[in-house]
């Protein structure tokens, strides 16, 4: 029998002069009857021309998965069935039981008898959905159990620094929230995968889009957009407009319904209304930030902008109180609790701070603010975009560590920088130097400052 032990509460009193500790020990939730029957009903599915057969993905729909099983032994058998109905087989007690000898694992779940007896156990298959549904329900409270001891625990042990401890209260936190926590499945074994891989194939080749939009027809179409779990790194001299087609390229994908946050630690939320009520309304930014600026007809687009766009727009601007990377994490995953999140902007890299707790160089300060960034977009499944400096010679500050950590690397440069009468005057070259999902080229737009924007050379 599975127990919990909870870590008693310390007290300093004359009636507890000493450490006091107590272990209570309790089943885990679980339904070994409401598990049973939801394998039964796997087994009792039979050909893939069966009515019944339906009721397999009507079950895998809830999104139940071996783990969540508390008996070992049904996960086992989930497992082997699975297999079979990826691969487009029957699946029953007897192909099933062939697949568990195949795995060397029959005699480990009981044999061929107990699989008859959880076929016996179904009152209905119909019913498949709902028992699944109690058991993943029990195993989201085992998780939370288990979420929170760990946080017990790391608490009690007094180790780590006060970040490091919001850190690990907060992502078990957003595991609750998102799901089931602490589950750890075996990674697939790449036949598991191939279903998955051929419809992600037909998406890309019958031209569907695969990630989130940049804003920029060429760009898109070069890197197919911003995928979650993987990092875009801009980079820019001082003033070329870096932040601008940051902001651009997350407007852009929070029109698409994306939910996005844009966090700078340059510009105030002001500022940032002001730079999208200018690219979106076509109004002269300095118009909007000078006494007398606008006239009545820009008075009249400000207006139109907030039902049409502002109220509606799934974007959150944060400017955090510090400029450490532990805020700008913690505000992620309350958005991510708080609705989803699919992409986080951070203006910019070498602004970011980290615990200096031990001597470290400025460059592996930024290395780690770079990987805890790309670790990030893994945990809450994003797409980042963090922008970065480049020095006066044209190279990235600090630039191997975040080039390492980045799927794809954006240098922003102008090329009629100190060429006034420049035959390419207000064109940008957006120079993919690194690009993991497609080749490094070049995407060219057109850069109306005056309305804060960048758009594709076809618009101009």
């Amino acid at each position: 029998m599975s127990t919990i032990n909870i870590p008693a509460q310390h007290h300093d009193n004359d009636d507890a002069p000493g450490e006091r500790s107590a272990v209570f020990t309790r089943v885990p939730p679980h339904d070994l009857d409401a598990e049973r029957a939801v394998v039964g009903a796997l087994l009792l599915s039979g050909s893939p021309s069966s009515p019944s057969f339906r009721f397999f993905a009507e079950i895998l729909a809830t999104g139940i998965v071996a783990g969540e099983y508390y008996r070992p032994a049904h996960a086992t058998i989930h497992r082997a069935a699975c297999a079979l109905y990826a691969a487009g087989g029957p699946v029953d007690a007897i192909t099933v039981a062939g697949e568990l000898t195949r795995r060397g694992e029959l005699a480990g779940v009981g044999g061929a008898p107990y699989l008859h007896a959880c076929v016996d156990a179904v009152p209905t298959t119909a019913h498949g959905r709902h028992y699944a549904e109690i058991v993943r329900a029990k195993a989201y409270r085992r998780g939370v159990i288990e979420s929170a001891l760990r946080i017990l625990e790391y608490a009690y042990s007094e180790a780590g620094s006060e970040d490091e401890v919001r850190d690990l209260v907060e992502r078990h936190l957003t595991e609750i929230i998102a799901g089931i926590p602490g589950l750890h499945e075996a990674p697939p074994v790449v036949g598991d995968l191939y279903l998955d891989f051929v419809a992600d194939l037909e998406e890309v080749q019958d031209g569907k889009a695969v990630g989130l939009t940049y804003g920029f027809a060429d760009l898109d179409a070069i890197t197919s957009g911003m995928r979650p779990g993987n990092v875009t790194v801009v980079a820019a001299a001082s003033g070329v407009g870096k932040s601008t087609l940051a902001l651009n390229a997350a407007v852009a994908a929070a029109k698409t319904g994306a939910k996005v946050m844009f966090s700078s630690l340059e510009m105030s939320a002001t500022e940032l209304m002001q730079k999208i009520a200018a690219a979106e309304g076509k109004i002269a930014l300095h118009h909007l930030t000078h006494q007398g600026g606008l006239t009545e007809k820009g008075w009249e687009t400000v207006r139109r902008l907030g039902p049409e766009l502002f109220q509606s727009l799934p974007l959150r601007v944060y400017r955090p109180d510090g400029a450490s990377l532990g805020d700008i994490a913690s505000a992620a995953r309350a958005c991510a609790r708080d609705g989803g999140l699919d992409l986080l902007v951070v203006d910019y890299l070498q602004l970011v701070e980290v615990e200096q707790s031990r001597n470290i160089t400025r460059e592996q300060a930024v290395a780690s603010v770079s990987r805890g960034l790309k670790n990030l977009s893994v945990e809450l499944a994003c797409h980042v975009i963090a922008l970065s400096q480049l020095n006066d010679d044209g190279l990235m500050r600090e630039s191997r560590a975040i080039k390492n950590d980045a799927s794809i690397v954006i240098k922003v440069e102008r090329p009629d920088a100190g060429e006034p009468e420049s035959a390419r005057a207000g064109e940008v070259d957006l120079v993919i130097e690194k690009n993991r999902f497609g080749p490094t080229a070049i995407a060219t737009v057109a850069a109306q400052l005056h309305y804060s924007r960048f758009v594709d050379m076809a618009h101009t």
